[in-house]
């Protein structure tokens, strides 16, 4: 099989040497490329189009987000930001997804071993993520005339999914759901790849006086608390970046924040979130599954679980315990999925009791 194709766009050297040498351990990928600004990128384009860019935000001569607009408007290419961990770049790497990137990565840490080793397994799987991801064309505000790159279509390869840690590490399966009585009723939601856009469109739909939400997002530490910010501006419902002890209810959503996952938990008749660190599960932290697991063992029947787009395979296992365990089910469809990738394995394993496009959700909930 092809290899993906991957140029590098960032203005540090350094980056651009440390991020080649990670995506080139990966033999499924291969660097044809990389570039100090888009100024740079741009003619690289025009020799060979790349199947994924890694894109800096902040660069000379062109930033960034005037890059990605620029390429989402004439011929886009799936983009993977790679951005510091800054509060400015935080909310310009948020403003990147809604002009279409297809992942947001926080730059490599290079101290550690540990980190070094997640670095590689959180931008390997980003780039393959996002060489699945349908692209569709964006308008962007008037620019200068430039010209337009010819993209060949691409047939996305599918990922190897190599051996990795299940929920079991954070929270062993119980069967403790089946003796729960009635409570209020709880909604785990969980998305990756596709699911920053795929959430706002849902939660924009929904009454403030909803079941309380708890989310899981696969985004890096720093971005999920700008993500949780922007998302309570637009809805009507109360949207936070979770914090360990956070109360969940009617009306309130919890984001889990990046590089931890989040644990549903409930005392009595009263639910709350538990936000604790361990190892990558599914290679993510947050992991879906950790959270429909909890979901599956303290909320049971009192709990709707939902599956939105995503690459792998994070939340199937977990959407079908939390079905077991009583609780109501919903996989996003394959033609409304940005990726087919979580909802597919969901899907196959039986774990939704329906299959839905994006926009019937909302309205299905509702009833």
């Amino acid at each position: 099989m092809d290899k993906i194709k991957v140029l590098i766009v960032d203005d540090s050297a350094v980056v651009r040497q440390s991020l080649s040498s990670i995506l080139s351990s990966d033999s499924d990928i291969e660097v044809i490329g990389t570039a100090a600004d888009p100024i740079i990128a741009v003619k690289k384009i025009m020799k060979e189009v790349p199947d994924v860019i890694t894109l800096d935000i902040e660069m000379p001569r062109m930033d960034g987000l005037t890059f990605l607009r620029k390429i989402m408007s004439q011929h886009p290419i799936p983009v993977v930001v790679i951005s510091s961990l800054t509060n400015e770049g935080t909310e310009v790497a948020m403003k990147a997804l809604e002009y279409g990137a297809a992942e947001i990565i926080g730059k490599p840490a290079m101290n550690a071993g540990k980190f070094i080793n997640e670095s590689k397994i959180t931008i390997c799987d980003a780039v393959k993520a996002a060489s699945h991801v349908k692209m569709l064309r964006r308008k962007a505000a008037p620019t200068s005339t430039s010209k337009k790159v010819s993209r060949p279509r691409v047939k996305p390869k599918p990922i190897e999914v190599s051996p990795r840690y299940s929920a079991d590490v954070i929270l062993e399966k119980g069967s403790a759901a089946n003796r729960i009585t009635k409570t209020e009723d709880v909604i785990v939601l969980g998305a990756s790849t596709g699911g920053t856009e795929a959430i706002r469109t849902l939660l924009k739909s929904l009454p403030p006086k909803m079941p309380g939400i708890a989310i899981v997002q696969h985004m890096p530490e720093g971005f999920t608390k700008s993500f949780a910010n922007s998302l309570n501006n637009i809805c009507e419902l109360e949207v936070k970046e979770a914090e360990n002890g956070d109360k969940l209810y009617q009306g309130r959503v919890l984001i889990a924040p990046g590089n931890h996952h989040m644990l549903l938990k409930r005392v009595g008749k009263e639910y709350f979130v538990e936000v604790k660190d361990g190892p990558l599960v599914n290679r993510h932290r947050p992991s879906v599954d950790v959270l429909f697991r909890s979901a599956s063992r303290y909320a049971g029947k009192n709990c709707t679980g939902i599956l939105l787009t995503g690459m792998g395979n994070d939340g199937a296992k977990g959407l079908l315990e939390l079905k077991d365990s009583g609780g109501e089910t919903i996989a996003q469809d394959e033609q409304s999925s940005i990726v087919y990738g979580m909802p597919k394995e969901a899907a196959k394993l039986g774990a939704a009791n329906h299959i839905k496009a994006l926009k019937d959700i909302a309205p299905f909930l509702l009833k």
